[in-house]
C-alpha cells in the first residue's frame, strides 16, 4: 500500500494528521445498519455534533459532486471518508462510491468505518477497491460483555440476540481485521468506553486486536442516550487510565472529535459540513436499525 500507516500519520486527521493541517469529509451514503447498538441513536438533523447524525443520505453519484465542491471550498482535504451513518458494508453504497473515488480523485485517501459484521466475508471487496485506511468498532471481545453493549445482530436476514449474536459479532471482526491487515491497510480500532460495562476489559480488547493486526486504537467516550442513556460518561481521568493501559499493546489515538456523518473540514479548525451539504433538516428523525 502507498499509504503506509506512517504516511496516514502524516495525512489523516484521525491519525495525527491534524497537526500539518489535514482535512476530511464523510460522505452519508450508507442508511442501513445490521447491529443493534444499546448506545447508539442514528439520526437525520443539523444540531447534533455526534457519529450516527447526518443531514441527509446521498448517492454515490451525488457524492462526486459534493466532493468536487468540498476540495473547492477547503483544499486541505485529503481523505475522504464514509462512517454511516449506518453500516458501510451493510448495503454496496460505499464501495460502489469508493470505486468512483478512485477513478475520479485518485490522491484522495479513501477511509472507511465498520462494525465489522461482515468485515470477513467481504474484505477482499475492500482491499480490491483501494482502501486505505479501516476503522472498526469493537467494543468487546467477550461475548458476555458484548451483549451488553449490543441488542442484536442482523445476519445474512436473521436476528441472533445477546451472546449468541456478539460471538458472531466478534469471531468476524477479529478474522476480518486479520485480512485486512495481512493485505498491508491499516486497520485502526474504536472502542466505546462505557465504564460500567467494558471499563474493565480495555486492556484485553486492546491485546486481541493488536494481536490480529490493527495499528491504531481510539477509546471513544460514551454519549449517555437510547438504552444507555442511564449509564454514565468516563470522566477524564477513567479515560486516561484506558488509554494508558491499550498503550501497553497499541498506539493510541487521542484527538477524537467525535465527527458527524457528514463532517467536512480540518477537524476543531474549520467546518463546511452546512455549506457542503446545504443542511436544511432541523426535526429529528431516529433510523430504525434494520
Amino acid at each position: 500500500m502507498s499509504n503506509t500507516y506512517e504516511n496516514l500519520q502524516k495525512s489523516h486527521p484521525c491519525f495525527g494528521g491534524q497537526k500539518n493541517n489535514a482535512g476530511r469529509i464523510h460522505l452519508p451514503v450508507s442508511p442501513g445498519c445490521n447491529i443493534a447498538c444499546r448506545f447508539c441513536e442514528r439520526a437525520i438533523n443539523d444540531t447534533e455534533n455526534r457519529p450516527g447524525v447526518t443531514s441527509k443520505i446521498i448517492t454515490p453519484d451525488e457524492s462526486i459532486e459534493i466532493l468536487e465542491k468540498a476540495l473547492a471550498i477547503c483544499p486541505e482535504i485529503t481523505v475522504a471518508g464514509i462512517a454511516g451513518p449506518g453500516d458501510t458494508l451493510a448495503t454496496d453504497y460505499a464501495l460502489e462510491t469508493f470505486r468512483k473515488i478512485r477513478e475520479r480523485f485518485p490522491h484522495l485517501i479513501k477511509c472507511m468505518s465498520t462494525n465489522g459484521l461482515l468485515l470477513d466475508e467481504r474484505a477482499d471487496e475492500i482491499i480490491d477497491v483501494g482502501i486505505d485506511s479501516l476503522t472498526v468498532t469493537v467494543n468487546a471481545v467477550d461475548p458476555e460483555i458484548e451483549a451488553k453493549l449490543n441488542k442484536y445482530i442482523i445476519y445474512h436476514g436473521k436476528i441472533y440476540y445477546g451472546v449468541e449474536g456478539a460471538e458472531i459479532l466478534i469471531k468476524n471482526q477479529l478474522k476480518g481485521i486479520e485480512k485486512i491487515a495481512e493485505s498491508g491497510v491499516t486497520v485502526k480500532i474504536n472502542t466505546v468506553l462505557v465504564p460500567e460495562i467494558n471499563g474493565g476489559h480495555i486492556e484485553e480488547i486492546a491485546k486481541t486486536v493488536s494481536e490480529a493486526g490493527a495499528k491504531i486504537y481510539n477509546i471513544i467516550p460514551l454519549i449517555p442516550q437510547f438504552e444507555l442513556s442511564g449509564y454514565s460518561a468516563p470522566t477524564c481521568v477513567e479515560i486516561d487510565k484506558a488509554r494508558t493501559l491499550a498503550g501497553k499493546y497499541i498506539d493510541v489515538f487521542r484527538h477524537c472529535q467525535h465527527c458527524r456523518a457528514d463532517a467536512v473540514g480540518v477537524p476543531g479548525k474549520s467546518e463546511y459540513g452546512e455549506q457542503i451539504y446545504q443542511r436544511r433538516i432541523s426535526v429529528k428523525e431516529t433510523f430504525s436499525h434494520g
